[in-house]
């Protein structure tokens, strides 16, 4: 059923088509927890951390949760959608349930909810807030919105001012909330929902300041972006800590009083030894993670909105600029693998990612392989393969169109020192990047990290390549290319389910 709900283009399409209160769906969800055994009032009991953002609320789900859990609290996490498993959304203690214990109480959960009875649940929304299945919680301990951008516009509106009165939905009379600083618009948004419900709402100091007078805070999620994820974090798990009477807060080093853009800004406190070791210590599978596997090294982002792949992008270069440089004579090759499903504009997110220099863009869909079968995690049963191949010929057709406007010369550009063109290939040793990138379309993700890797990986070891993977040009020349390279640097991005799908088959323990 969850394989159903996998990605939200469906239930896009349905509220486009119905356009119906959607406050019926709040309601639909209290009848669901009733069937179950539950009443909404037993949710009270779970002491929960709702979030809340376009932009890193997963990671600023997984912050928090990392960090009291260093304090030796139990804790629950509830997230979506889920990468490789199912189980996923479901994480007791920081790992996800069992699959015995899934299967079991896949229809009535909240048996393990007793058995378990954790200390505190971080609930991340799903889409929005206001209307979110998870916004059926009434007595949250504290409430937190990371930042916020431009995504489900069909749902939730077109412009940010828009989409922050749909987040700002989850503040509750009396229950503090906590956000970063976003543009006066949406910020203005969140303050007057905030007051219109007696919500005590605060902006978060910067990490620098809850870093001054002692070291540096280290970070387990690499990019720059993390780190207003984690001053949000550090937040929410204070004022959980000290609303739950708990021992070990962390000293507050000034209250600061005073308003920024007519909110209170939230206390600098010292960040305890345990607030450190949740940081330092977190994971969030598929955002700013890198694998490296011999001359290989995947880049791992579901970035998928406009910001949050200008960060990507950050990000990337900067890995780049820092990496050891190989000590084999063949090329080094960047290879981007994308993919963008919904209402998201692909040339948009395609153009931002133009600056890292890409030797070859592969694009596929959200299949591990063309036939699912033995997949189930995997399976989306609400479009067909037809469906997303065009989609990506889509993509492939837009980079390419955005290739042909970069090698055109203009007045202000240099010329480039080799042709360029939608087949070139950059067969050297990476002087500045002048050529454009070759692009290929894929059936499926397995297809294409074949061709990528080029037998390379130490773990992704498929079988014999499928007849016709090497009959394009571009394919056949490339595959000499990477074969020979002494570095192939690849950025998969556009889509959380795709970043899924190649952690499926790079990590087979992760489907164990």
């Amino acid at each position: 059923m969850l394989n159903t709900l996998q990605t939200n283009a469906g239930y896009l399409e349905q509220v486009k088509r119905q356009r119906g209160d959607p406050q019926t769906q709040l309601e639909a969800m209290e009848l669901y927890l009733a069937r179950s055994g539950l009443q909404v009032e037993d949710l009270d009991q779970l002491n929960i951390i709702h979030v809340t953002g376009t932009k890193g609320k997963g990671s600023t789900c997984a912050f928090t949760e990392c960090i009291l859990r260093s304090y030796g609290l139990k804790t629950g996490f509830f997230s979506s959608p889920h990468l490789v498993q199912v189980r996923e959304r479901i994480r007791i203690n920081g790992q996800p349930i069992s699959p015995e214990l899934f299967t079991k109480y896949f229809w009535r959960l909240y048996h393990r909810l007793e058995e378990t009875k954790v200390d505190l649940a971080v609930v991340e929304v799903g889409i929005g807030g206001a209307y979110d299945c998870t916004n059926i919680i009434r007595k949250p301990v504290v409430c937190g919105v990371s930042s916020l951008g431009i995504d489900h516009t069909s749902l939730l509106g077109d412009t940010v001012e828009k989409i922050a009165w749909q987040k700002g939905g989850i503040f509750k009379q009396g229950v503090p909330a906590f956000t970063v600083l976003q543009p006066e618009g949406p910020l203005a948004v969140l303050r007057d929902r905030a007051q219109q419900i007696s919500c005590p709402l605060y902006l978060c100091p910067t990490l620098e300041a809850l870093e001054e007078g002692g070291p540096p805070l280290a970070l387990g999620l690499d990019g720059e972006h993390q780190r207003s994820n984690a001053a949000l974090a550090l937040q929410l798990a204070h004022c959980w800590l000290q609303r739950q009477d708990h021992h070990g807060a962390g000293e507050v080093k000034a209250s600061r009083p005073g308003l920024l853009w007519q909110l209170p800004l939230a206390p600098v406190f010292q960040p305890t030894s345990h607030m450190r070791l949740g940081l330092r210590n977190t994971e969030w599978l598929g955002r700013t993670q890198v694998l490296r596997r011999g001359p290989l090294t995947w880049y791992l982002d579901g970035a998928h909105t406009p910001s949050s792949v200008q960060a990507c992008v950050r990000w990337f270069r900067q890995a780049l600029q820092g990496r050891e440089r190989p000590s084999g004579s063949g090329p080094e090759v960047r290879v981007l693998l994308f993919n963008a499903t919904g209402d998201r504009d692909p040339a948009a997110l395609l153009k931002l990612l133009q600056p890292c220099q890409f030797d070859y863009a592969v694009f596929c869909p959200n299949l591990t392989e063309v036939s699912s079968t033995g997949n189930a995690d995997q399976q989306n049963f609400t479009v067909t393969l037809d469906q997303v191949l065009l989609r990506c010929l889509e993509h492939q057709q837009h980079w390419n169109h955005l290739d042909e406007e970069q090698a055109s010369p203009d007045l202000w550009s240099a010329p480039s020192p080799e042709p360029a063109g939608p087949t070139s290939l950059l067969l050297a040793p990476h002087p500045p990047h002048t050529c454009s990138a070759s692009s290929l379309v894929f059936s499926c993700i397995s297809h294409a990290l074949q061709w990528i890797s080029q037998g390379r990986d130490p773990v992704f070891q498929p079988p014999t390549p499928p007849k016709g993977l090497l009959t394009h040009p571009v394919a056949h020349s490339g595959a000499s290319v990477l074969h020979e390279a002494a570095a192939i640097h690849v950025l998969v991005t556009g889509s959380l389910h795709l970043v899924g799908g190649v952690l499926k088959l790079l990590e087979p323990a992760l489907s164990q």
